[in-house]
């Protein structure tokens, strides 16, 4: 059919699971035995061009059943809808999505429903850039100011960032965007690793993997810490006799404190030199995080993976609460949010360091930073992407590392499409892997 009449055809979702936890990947204090997986979404279309629309939800495991059902709860509002016009206009399906006032009710605007309509959003968005033929960044990066303005939903957000102030970001980020779009092309984006610090990994294990890191051209890695205090003054110690005195190391509590506890557990750490101290306390906290980074500075305070929308991240800069802002590209309502988070992150001059421990989230932040420094923030400066070194082999376009830099995308699309392999692999319960892996079990317990 041709591309002007073309429609939605179907939405196929899938439970892709993987057994991370039996080596303890992705460990921390708050959840301590994590199988990274994915509610995966695509978009089918009766376009003759063949391109489809791959989005997905992060979870650690069992989430997957209601994600998978959250996700089937909004097929009506995609199938038959004109591929041509949603393309042009993403924003559109996020305002009818977050709009359905049934579904709403259920949040408003967080929890299961807005990760789900997330991960239909940034499906459309990876149509949009394939039929473009430009990597995401790309397409954001060289969209026109007026209409990525138009994707974003200023409602409760006006108060600290106007649509008019909004457009001055982005056509002040219009000045040397090729010169940025050239540096991104030939070094890349910083990144810092995770892939040392996860909370079940042995001393020996963790003090190797720190090593590797620096040897790699990581200049920051991250350990986990939370769960026992003298596991963690060990191997904090351990972490910075590896790096050494110029690598900065990042902790992260997932959640684990009540705000005095942060304070006091924090500051019994600082001889160690921590970089920031992550997700101290509830992500709601707004108030809390605000006290905590008063009392434990000059450690930074960074929190923004669980954060549930823009209005909450609104809330954390208008109250001084955060030092870094960590945007998520699988928690809130897809790329239209992320934009509203990022503009508003300018507007206060809050650096971003994305969340991309999980199944994917590499894949697909790299493009939200990249668009940033090309046509946004314009700098690199104190700011950088986590990665995490596990399941990148299971994406058609995975990320590409190269001295402690994310490699710039250059395939069309989100970077968000699993191989055909891996979806049958790791499927679940149906499987392959997870079928074999039930009959070994069996077999082992006859």
């Amino acid at each position: 059919m041709s591309a002007t009449s073309a429609r939605i055809t179907a939405i196929d979702t899938n439970d892709i699971r993987f057994p991370t936890s039996r080596e303890l990947d992705g460990s921390d204090a708050m959840n301590p035995d994590p199988d990274y997986s994915a509610a995966y979404v695509v978009l089918r279309t009766d376009a003759d061009d063949g391109h489809e629309g791959h989005g997905f939800v992060f979870t650690i495991g069992r989430g997957n059943d209601v994600q998978v059902a959250a996700i089937e709860a909004l097929r009506p509002h995609l199938v038959g809808r004109p591929v041509e016009e949603l393309c042009a206009d993403p924003g559109s399906v996020a305002r009818d999505l977050t709009g359905d006032s049934q579904l709403r009710w259920l949040g408003p605007e967080k929890g299961v429903m807005h990760m789900a309509i997330g991960a239909v959003v940034n499906a459309v968005w990876d149509l949009a850039a394939k039929r473009r033929g430009l990597p995401l960044w790309r397409l954001l990066a060289e969209g026109d100011p007026e209409w990525l303005v138009s994707q974003v939903d200023f409602r409760y957000i006006d108060d600290a960032l106007t649509p008019e102030r909004a457009l001055e970001l982005l056509r002040a980020g219009r000045e040397g965007a090729a010169a940025r779009t050239a540096a991104l092309l030939e070094r890349g984006y910083p990144g810092y690793t995770t892939s040392p610090g996860w909370l079940g990994y042995s001393d020996e294990k963790l003090t190797r993997l720190a090593e590797q890191a620096v040897a790699d051209g990581f200049t920051q890695i991250k350990l986990k810490v939370g769960a026992d205090f003298g596991d963690d003054v060990r191997r904090m110690r351990a972490a910075r006799a590896a790096v050494g005195p110029d690598v900065r190391i990042a902790i992260d509590a997932n959640q684990r404190w009540g705000v005095a506890e942060a304070v006091s557990w924090v500051t019994a750490l600082a001889e160690f030199d921590p970089y920031w101290i992550e997700e101290p306390t509830s992500p709601d906290d707004v108030l809390g995080h605000a006290a905590i980074r008063k009392a434990v500075a000059p450690v930074r305070v960074a929190t923004g993976e669980h954060v549930q929308n823009r209005i909450v991240f609104k809330q954390l800069l208008q109250a001084g609460a955060i030092d870094v802002l960590q945007i998520d590209a699988a928690r809130v309502g897809g790329v239209n949010e992320n934009l509203a988070i990022l503009l508003l992150a300018a507007a206060f001059d809050v650096p971003v360091c994305p969340h991309a421990g999980g199944v994917g989230l590499c894949e697909l932040v790299q493009h939200l930073s990249m668009f940033d420094f090309v046509a946004l923030s314009g700098t690199t400066e104190d700011r950088a992407i986590e990665y995490v070194d596990h399941l990148h082999e299971h994406f058609t376009t995975p990320v590409v590392m190269r001295r402690g830099h994310y490699t710039a995308p250059v395939a069309p699309g989100f970077s968000a499409q699993m191989r055909p392999e891996s979806i049958d692999a790791y499927r679940y319960p149906d499987g392959t892997f997870w079928v074999a892996d039930r009959a070994r079990q069996e077999g082992g317990t006859a």
